[in-house]
């Protein structure tokens, strides 16, 4: 028995050796990676592997020698965890001893020791042993790459887990890595020392007297000029040895005396990339240098960081000083110092305004800009630099802006004034009285003021914006200033059309500053508002000339814009409303442009309420039932119809009337929403007006009855509300309320009211959680949908609310969508309503504004467009080359809308495949596919030009034939195609160069000055093409 075992115990070593000699003396790779995975199995040990290996190892030829201790440092690669600390301490004695064999054997015998310093079983004193061989034993700079790169990983390894023992060298460990990375070129190894370094520093391992001595290795690689070469597998890029660098030698005060003439130096030099670094290394500098670092080379600093800012051509140079000095003021301000020390920061800022502030007063104000950017850097960095330099600034400034005349030198100086005020926003003071700008506040208000009143416009807007930076000043204007304030903004509001940007400015300055002083703006602002409001309802009721309708419109403009606080929105919400009772009543001469402006106001003035739960709600439980009311009592009947109550039935009105109420609704809390929505169903399905104010209608409103079809189209009010409502919130009535949506969407008497039905039926399917409720409901709409679809009045009605529905059903991913969306594709053939499905295919795949909005709650899931792309792009393709000839438009006229609304990543792929297609669309005698594919094509010409040149020919005959389109919208987008082609490569088009010249100059000449302007820039690009520098 004992005999049989012991040639099957010695099969296994057998094999050891077989595959130890393959690996040695047969020069084959594969063998090394069978003997790791058999000792991580436990098929060998380490102990054995060594031992097979014996002969290899003791070999006089430093090849074999070099190949058996190849052969065991990559078995220790993979199974250094398995190592006992015992066989660890042996290895290491093997390997550091080997350090001093054959030049060929040490890369091998550096893999061994990178395996060995991941070991955890390593011994105290052993990182130390195995760091001061490779030291004293190997010239490492004389090594390839990635033998250095080894030794780097080495040093890694043990300063990650053995860092209490490597500091117990103190500074001799420093010594030995400066001798190991001197003259490191290779950036692979360049990131890994720099890092090293970093953590030298970091890690407060002792630097001893050789802190110059590791400045000097890295910094000589300062600033860093490397171009990786082209297809470079490592992927290291310039600015990371720039960034690895700049952490080493901004990590340590001990730097700076060395750091900074070496920085000074650079800032000075021609070339831009080290300008650039030097002052960005210095920004990240004053990160961690205090007032002693930097005492010394100030002056230089400044003087080098000036004379960047004066006279650089580069604004990013400029830009970097500017921070730079940001960074030095800031690094100067938060030293802390002795009580017999000097502060630095008052010198440094007094030299700084010794050599800008004359700059300030020169006649020509040449460098007026660089030395306030300058001043302004400074006075940004702390609360002590901005008093300081506003406090001498102010004054001067404030002196020039009185010594200059011209409106063009006062915007300047303005503008500098601006910049500092601005800067005062910063610091906040806990002593009001200590604020710099207290004591110039009557000289800028009349400053400012001054600038309102003068006739420049761009004098004007700066003015304005003045005016808003020192009213956010706490407690700084006076109710005098605030006074004088108001009637400027007031004045500035009603200017005319040539002064538009400056009316814009003062109303966007009136909302901000009325939300600071609410009290000021409803004392001053909203009376003359009101009584403005007033005196345009009197021209209106005389129907007085434009200009006073102009002034009308600015009123309201005024009155949304002032509404940004809770008690103003109380004072001006009710006039609005209260100006369109008057409409109602028939006071006034309105039209709907009117009501249409009072709607907008009250829209913007609902955005402005969002920001805050109480206005929201006060917005909403004041307006909305206003407009209802307003609304019911004109789609009362008349015996004798009037006019004016007409006015807020049209399509434009209740439309401007559904923004305001789906504005003021989305941004309700549930609980609200909740409480206004058992008022306003049962308002449209029993007739309950009792929360509406002045209520006393003729006759009951059901708008839902046949024969009341100016009550019909107030569903467009109905659908603004349940369509904006959050999810969660519970409809009353709501079977009902589908039931009767669904019915009105197929009537076919009032198209306006059949429309908004079905959009209200399809927001409301679209918020529906999913279960049997849902299923009814679909299932109802596709038995109306198929029934209206069948000959009869209903036809168009009935597909208004497939599309809808099915728009509902894609944005959410529900399955049934494919099926209409299938239904949706049939009726491409259909030669009545087969154009109308082609234009819904737009509809489906671009976002809406009233209902089915994210903003509204609706079920909106991403990448719905990609999705409806991939399932159905296929089958339209299929159903065009199948389609008889005459409706094969609308199959193109379905694709272009798909694809032009689809992000263009994902149509690139697609692009071979479809191009054809969307060519044969530009042949498409429908200027709506022309216009659509074209706007498809034109970012594809930029995006893809590769695949776009294969088709050149056609795509310049048929862009330069609707470049004569009789669409003007047509003819320009051809000739921005034309413009894009040259994108393509250039040897593709020169063919074409003369034809399309030839046939550009007619556009040149065509009547609208849009297409005059498109043509020109097209056909001079053509011109260039081809020519040297284009």
């Amino acid at each position: 028995m004992a005999a049989a075992a012991a040639p099957e115990a010695a099969a296994p070593t057998g094999a050891l050796w077989g595959l130890v000699h393959d690996f040695v003396m047969g020069q084959q790779e594969g063998p090394a990676d069978q003997v790791a995975a058999d000792v991580k199995s436990g098929n060998y040990t380490v102990l054995q592997v060594v031992e097979a290996l014996g002969s290899s190892l003791e070999n006089p030829e430093p090849r074999t020698r070099a190949r058996g201790i190849q052969l065991l440092s990559q078995v220790l690669l993979h199974c250094h965890t398995l190592l006992l600390e015992k066989e660890v301490v042996h290895l290491i004695l093997f390997y550091e001893n080997r350090l001093k064999d054959h030049h060929l054997v040490i890369p091998s015998v550096l893999q061994g020791l990178k395996a060995l310093s991941l070991c955890v079983a390593l011994p105290p004193g052993l990182a130390v042993s195995v760091l001061k061989a490779i030291f004293q034993e190997v010239h490492v700079q004389s090594l390839p790459q990635v033998d250095r790169h080894t030794v780097y990983n080495i040093i890694t390894n043990f300063m990650r887990t053995r860092e209490e023992e490597l500091k117990s060298l103190g500074a001799d460990f420093t010594f030995g890595f400066i001798q190991v990375m001197d003259g490191e070129k290779d950036p692979r190894n360049l990131l890994v020392a720099f890092r090293i370094v970093h953590d030298l520093i970091s890690r407060d391992y002792s630097l001893g007297p050789f802190v110059e001595e590791l400045f000097e290795v890295t910094s000589c690689y300062f600033p860093i000029d490397f171009t990786p070469p082209p297809n470079d597998p490592h992927g290291i890029q310039r600015e990371d040895l720039i960034l690895s660098l700049r952490a080493v030698l901004a990590s340590t005060p001990r730097f700076a005396e060395f750091l900074l003439p070496l920085l000074i130096e650079k800032v000075d030099s021609e070339v831009l990339s080290a300008k650039l670094d030097s002052l960005q290394t210095l920004n990240a500098c004053c990160a961690v240098y205090g007032q002693k670092e930097l005492k010394d080379f100030l002056p230089s600093l400044w003087a080098s960081i000036r004379r960047e800012v004066f006279q650089t051509a580069s604004e990013r140079v400029e830009a970097e000083g500017l921070a730079a000095l940001h960074s030095l003021t800031a690094c100067l301000s938060r030293s802390v110092l002795r009580a017999d020390a000097e502060d630095l920061l008052d010198s440094f800022l007094s030299n700084i305004l010794q050599d800008c502030r004359h700059h300030l007063c020169e006649p020509d104000m040449k460098l007026v800009w660089p030395s306030a950017k300058l001043l302004q850097a400074a006075a940004g960095a702390s609360a002590r630099a901005c008093d300081y330099i506003t406090s001498n600034v102010l004054p001067l400034l404030l002196e020039q802006f009185h010594k200059h005349s011209q409106s063009s030198q006062r915007r300047t100086i303005l503008e500098m004034l601006l910049g500092f005020l601005k800067l005062q926003q910063k610091w906040s003071y806990e002593d009001k009285d200590q604020r710099p700008l207290n004591g110039f506040k009557d000289q800028l208000c009349s400053l400012v003021f001054m600038a309102l009143t003068d006739p420049s416009t761009q004098l004007q807007l700066v003015g304005i914006r003045t005016l808003t930076v020192l009213g956010a000043q706490p407690d700084l204007l006076s109710s005098e200033d605030l006074e004088l304030a108001v009637g400027h903004l007031y004045r500035l509001s009603f200017l005319e059309e040539d002064s538009q940007s400056c009316r814009v400015a003062a109303l966007e300055a009136s909302g901000t500053l009325a939300a600071l002083y609410p009290v000021a703006f409803s004392s001053h602002l909203v009376p003359k508002l009101a009584e403005e409001l007033r005196v345009g309802e009197s021209n209106l009721t005389k129907g007085d000339e434009p200009t006073q309708c102009s002034r009308h419109l600015c009123c309201l403009q005024a009155l949304s814009a002032v509404s940004t606080h809770p008690s103003i929105v109380k004072e001006t919400l009710p006039l609005l409303l209260q100006h369109l009772w008057q409409v109602n009543r028939g006071n006034m001469v309105a039209q709907s442009s009117d009501v249409i402006a009072v709607c907008q106001s009250l829209k913007q003035m609902a955005e402005k309420c969002q920001q805050d739960p109480e206005s929201c709600w006060y917005f909403h439980q004041t307006a909305i039932p206003c407009l209802l009311a307003l609304a019911v009592q004109a789609s009362m009947p008349e015996k004798e119809p009037s006019v004016l109550k007409k006015v807020l039935l049209e399509d434009e009105v209740l439309a401007a009337m559904v923004s305001v109420i789906g504005t003021a609704t989305t941004h309700l809390s549930p609980e609200l929403a909740a409480q206004s929505v058992t008022h306003i169903v049962p308002l449209f399905l029993d007739g309950n007006v009792s929360f509406l104010p002045e209520n006393s209608f003729p006759s009951r409103f059901q708008p839902f009855q046949d024969d009341a079809s100016g009550q019909r189209r107030l569903i467009a009010l109905l659908m603004a509300f349940v369509c904006s409502l959050p999810r969660n919130v519970e409809i009353p009535q709501l079977n009902q309320l589908m039931r009767e949506l669904l019915e009105l969407s197929c009537c076919h008497s009032c198209p306006f009211s059949s429309t908004a039905a079905a959009k209200c039926f399809a927001g409301l399917l679209n918020k529906h959680p999913a279960g049997q409720q849902l299923d009814e409901f679909l299932q109802l709409a596709v038995d109306k949908v198929e029934a209206g679809l069948g000959s009869g009045p209903c036809r168009s009605q009935a597909f208004t609310l497939l599309l809808w529905v099915t728009k509902a059903l894609v944005l959410r991913y529900h399955p049934l969508s494919s099926c209409l969306t299938a239904r949706l594709m049939d009726l491409l053939n259909d030669p009545e309503l087969g154009p109308a499905a082609a234009d819904g295919f737009s509809l489906l795949m671009s976002d809406c504004t009233d209902v089915l909005t994210r903003a509204g709650h609706a079920e909106v899931r991403i990448m719905f467009r990609q999705r409806f792309f991939t399932d159905n792009v296929p089958a339209l393709v299929q159903g065009f080359h199948a389609a008889p000839q005459d409706v094969k438009p609308n199959y193109l006229k379905g694709l272009s809308h798909v694809l032009n609304r689809l992000p263009k990543p994902v149509l690139l792929p697609e692009l071979p495949t479809l191009l054809s297609l969307l060519l044969e669309a530009l042949s498409c005698p429908d200027c709506v596919v022309q216009l659509s594919t074209l706007s498809c094509l034109q970012p594809l010409l930029l995006e893809a030009p590769q695949v776009m040149s294969l088709h050149v020919d056609t795509l310049v005959t048929k862009f330069l034939n609707l470049s004569s389109s009789p669409s003007m919208a047509v003819r320009i987008a051809a000739l921005q195609c034309m413009h894009a082609l040259t994108r393509l490569p250039t040897p593709v088009l020169l063919p074409y160069k003369p034809q399309v010249i030839r046939a550009l100059a007619k556009p040149l000449d065509d009547k609208k000055r849009l297409v005059r302007k498109e043509a020109v820039s097209a056909r001079g690009e053509w011109f260039l093409l081809g020519s040297p520098g284009s």
